[in-house]
Order: C-alpha cells, then sequence, then structure tokens
C-alpha cells in the first residue's frame, strides 16, 4: 500500500494527513494555543483519594484535576498490571502481549494504599481531556523512540505485535536483554526496529535513559504541579510515529519544518530524509491532494456510498452509533442480496469514517439486518478483516440478534470533529458548528486561493462580527503575514446578517463565495 504523509502549517496550526493509496486515512490537527497534552510527563499533587472508586485526582496545573485509576498507580513491590502504553494513537499494538500481572489469587490493593492526599507523584498523561472530563494520566510512564519504547518504572521487554517472523522477535528480545543486563526498566521493540542491526538499537536505548534521567533530575528540582517532559508537537510526533519505511514521501508546505524533520529524521533513519520535500504547487497542499474535501465529508453526519446506500454517524460523549441505510440503492437481485452488498460496501466506509474522525470509547454499528446467518457471519468477518488497517486497538463483538455489531476503539485524543467544530449558540448546545477559530482559518486559505487565482488585486472579507473581531484582534498578526506573503492588502467587514460559519471573500466589486 502506497503511503504519503501530508504536513500544512499556517497561521498558528499545523495539520496531518497520512494518505493510503491516494486517500486520505487519518488526519489529526493542532493549535498552537491549545496543543495536545499526551506524553506529557508532569511532577503533581495528589488532591483527592477516592477509594470507593479506586480512583484519584491529581493537580498537575491544568484547569481541571487529572484522573488516576488504581490500575495506573505503580505499587512500590506489588505486580500490578504493566500499562506499556506509549500514549499515541495506535501504540498499543506496539506490545507483544505479554504482560506483568499479579496472580490471580491476590487481591488488588486499594488505591488509599497506594497514595495519599497531598503526596508529590510523577504522572503521565494518556488521555487528553474529553469533554466534560479531566485528563487520565498513568504512573507507568513511558519514553518514546523511533525504535524502542523505554519503560523506566517496568521490568519488562515487549516486541511489537506487527514484528510477525518468529525468528525476528527471539532475535530482537534476545538482543534488547542483553543490552538491558544490570539495568533497571524495560523496552518494547516497535514496529520499525525490525531488522536493526544492535548498535542502532543500543544507541535508541542509551538516548531514551539519557532522556529520564534528564527528566529524573529535572523532577527533584521542580514544585509540583510542574511540566517536567513534554511531547513532541504534532510535527515531530507525525515523523517519529507515521513516517516509517512504507511511507514514499512526506510533502511539506513549510520549508523550515520541513528542514526541521529532515534534522529529526536523520538522527535515527538517514536513509529515509530524501523523502521530505516542499510542496510549491499552485494550489494549497491539502486543496491538491482532495484532503480539504475528506475533513468537510468527515464533519457531516450523512456520509453517502457509491451505490447511493449511506450510513449516519451521530457521536455521544462516549458512544458513537452508526446506521446504514440503503438509501436509493435497491439492487439487482433479491432483497437478501442487496442488504448484504449494501453491508458489505458500508464496512469499508465505516471503518474510513472511524480513522479519519478519530472516533473512539463504544462504538454501536448498526448494520440493515440479515436473515441468513451466514451472511451475518461474512459481515463480521469482512468487518474484523477492515479493522487490521486501523492502528488504533480495537475490540470487536459478534453481530448480534438485533443485526448490531458493538466495539470499542481506543481513545487517546478528541475527535477530529469536536476538535474543529464547538457547541452551536443558536442551538443552545445541542447540535455543533464550525469553531470560530476554524472559520478564521477557512477564511486565510479561502483568501489564498482568490489571491492565486486574481493576481494583483486588493481582498474583501466579509464576516461576522465576532469572526471579524477575531480576524483583526486574535488573528492580526496572521492576517499580517497572509498580506505580506500574497503581497496586497485585505479589508475586513463586519456583517451582523451572516452566520458564523458564513463568509464572502471579494474582489473589488466581484463577489466570490466561501
Amino acid at each position: 500500500m502506497e503511503a504519503t504523509i501530508l504536513i500544512n502549517r499556517a497561521f498558528g496550526e499545523t495539520r496531518v494527513a497520512l494518505l493510503e493509496d491516494g486517500a486520505a486515512a487519518e488526519v489529526y490537527v493542532e493549535r498552537d494555543h491549545d496543543l495536545g497534552l499526551v506524553g506529557n510527563i508532569y511532577k503533581g499533587r495528589v488532591t483527592r483519594v477516592l477509594p470507593g472508586m479506586q480512583a484519584a485526582f491529581v493537580d498537575i496545573g491544568l484547569d481541571r484535576a487529572a484522573f488516576l485509576y488504581v490500575d495506573d498507580v505503580l505499587a512500590q513491590g506489588a505486580r500490578l498490571e504493566a500499562k506499556t502504553d506509549p500514549a499515541e494513537e495506535g501504540e498499543t499494538e506496539e506490545e507483544d502481549g505479554t504482560a506483568l500481572s499479579e496472580p490471580p489469587s491476590v487481591p488488588k490493593p486499594s488505591i488509599s494504599e497506594l497514595i495519599r492526599e497531598g503526596q508529590e507523584i510523577v504522572v503521565q498523561v494518556s488521555k487528553d481531556p474529553l469533554g466534560t472530563k479531566g485528563a487520565r494520566v498513568t504512573t507507568h510512564v513511558t519514553l518514546a523512540g523511533r525504535y524502542l519504547v523505554f519503560m523506566p518504572t517496568t521490568a519488562h521487554i515487549g516486541i511489537s505485535k506487527r514484528i510477525v517472523d518468529e525468528h525476528e522477535r527471539k532475535r530482537l528480545r534476545g538482543v534488547v536483554e542483553e543490552l538491558s543486563v544490570g539495568l533497571s526498566g524495560g523496552f518494547i521493540v516497535r514496529t520499525e526496529g525490525s531488522g536493526l542491526e544492535e548498535a542502532r538499537l543500543k544507541e535508541d536505548m542509551e538516548f531514551l535513559r539519557t532522556l529520564w534521567s534528564e527528566t529524573d533530575e529535572r523532577t527533584a528540582k521542580m514544585p509540583a504541579p510542574s511540566l517536567i517532559l513534554p511531547d513532541l508537537d504534532l510535527v515531530l510526533r507525525a515523523t517519529r510515529d507515521l513516517f516509517t519505511r512504507e511511507v514514499g514521501k512526506v510533502t511539506v508546505d513549510d520549508a523550515g519544518e520541513a528542514q526541521r524533520i529532515k534534522d529529526f529524521v536523520r538522527r535515527f533513519q538517514p536513509d529515509l530524509a530524501d523523502r521530505v520535500e516542499i510542496f510549491q504547487g499552485a494550489v494549497p497542499l491539502f486543496d491538491h491532494h482532495g484532503v480539504e474535501g475528506e475533513i468537510e465529508r468527515a464533519l457531516q453526519r450523512k456520509v453517502g456510498m457509491k451505490s447511493g446506500a449511506s450510513i449516519v454517524i451521530d457521536q455521544a460523549e462516549a458512544l458513537t452509533a452508526i446506521d446504514v441505510n440503503t438509501g436509493r440503492f435497491v439492487g439487482k437481485q433479491n432483497l437478501e442480496a442487496t442488504i448484504l452488498r449494501t453491508n458489505l460496501e458500508a464496512i469499508r466506509e465505516i471503518v474510513t469514517q472511524l480513522r479519519l474522525r478519530n472516533i473512539g470509547g463504544i462504538i454501536v454499528v448498526d448494520f440493515i439486518d440479515m436473515e441468513s446467518p451466514e451472511n451475518r457471519e461474512r459481515v463480521h468477518q469482512a468487518f474484523v478483516e477492515e479493522l487490521l488497517r486501523d492502528r488504533a486497538k480495537t475490540h470487536v463483538l459478534p453481530i448480534s440478534g438485533l443485526g448490531v455489531i458493538e466495539m470499542t476503539r481506543k481513545r487517546v485524543r478528541e475527535s477530529l470533529g469536536r476538535s474543529l467544530t464547538e457547541p452551536c449558540p443558536y442551538c443552545e448546545g445541542r447540535g455543533r458548528i464550525r469553531s470560530r477559530t476554524t472559520t478564521c482559518h477557512d477564511i486565510f486559505r479561502e483568501l489564498v486561493r482568490q489571491a492565486r487565482r486574481n493576481p494583483g488585486h486588493d481582498l474583501l472579507v466579509s464576516a461576522n462580527p465576532e469572526i471579524a473581531a477575531i480576524l483583526t484582534e486574535d488573528k492580526a498578526d496572521h492576517l499580517a503575514e497572509l498580506e505580506r506573503t500574497i503581497g496586497r492588502s485585505v479589508v475586513v467587514e463586519a456583517r451582523g446578517d451572516l452566520h458564523h460559519e458564513a463568509f464572502r471573500v471579494q474582489l473589488r466589486g466581484a463577489a466570490r463565495g466561501g
């Protein structure tokens, strides 16, 4: 499968898209004023211990206290389950399935036996704040390198599940075990570590151990609560986790970011640096590859398919419901054949949307009911096989008697829809519209398009007063940067008759839609 990574950096916003066979498979967005927290390491203070919930709240310096569950507490001398999640999308697949666990006869200790109120502890964010919930944290800290994941608190050696050759698995385990003799902590060999010689693995191991030693020193000096070690930003995180040998190229529309990626890659895999290129097309990068259209489609409730059938996606805070409809598709054979074909077609679109929208938690898929047990099993198996494309960890139950599949998908960050939208002020939060910041960035992109299509003309933006205020105040620096880039002036006009999402970009005397 041919894979490409696109990186768009402009106006304080970074967007990364992973293309598979030319189509957007995953999209991530990060803004300078709202960076993700997953992977960050904090020195925090326990504010409340709740034995009845087997959990505690930890102040790590954020607006809301972080949530710490008993399984995420490392008990001195106890063999609790080793949490080897490297705190990134899909990375639970990087463990080999073996984990340290208590013998069944040993009861789980109470949270109050492990920590106390007022205690200072080092924690790592494993899930961003989602909806009304604060961040989830763990004391099982992990540091992800290019080839290895270091677990300073867990004596465990693991191999990526995606390395399937048994001889290579045994070789890698032997190498890492030998390099770890006499040292504390454990390692997971990531997929990219397959086939590497001992020297490369040792280099990554030493880098991660040094990073942890420096983190330990900072921890001793810093007060609680404090951020001890932030994770990489989205650009370098995507480079570390997505830029594998299967990726043909990384295309970046910012020269500075392209150089930063090359410098980063040269530390780990110099032969991949030549695959990083600067985009200099006549249209914006995401437009050129059709990603803008895929993002727009991912924000819609109803997604149509080629046959005329469709799926409807309703996302709540803890559960997502997906409904399959035949729509205009009536088929050419009998009813059961039509239903089976519709369900099979829907499977690929459902998995595509789960990945593209980064939907996690509990998911219920309501397929069109099939009478044949064989057809039900065929749809279930096809769904499981299609999910193999997904890097995130999933668990799927068989189709129920009601024609419903229940599944879970690991979630560590907000979905794409919740990242790009906000509660609608027009319906008192019962629905969602594009956020004001998203609309501003839509305006910036439309200005660039119009400037390229109509050289030499000054531009006028008409927008809702709140959007206009953000453009001229909060985004004034970005607006000035855009004017310098396109070499002409941009005038912003506040129009009270325009919806928050609606705007118009005009040349002098000639209207253009936005």
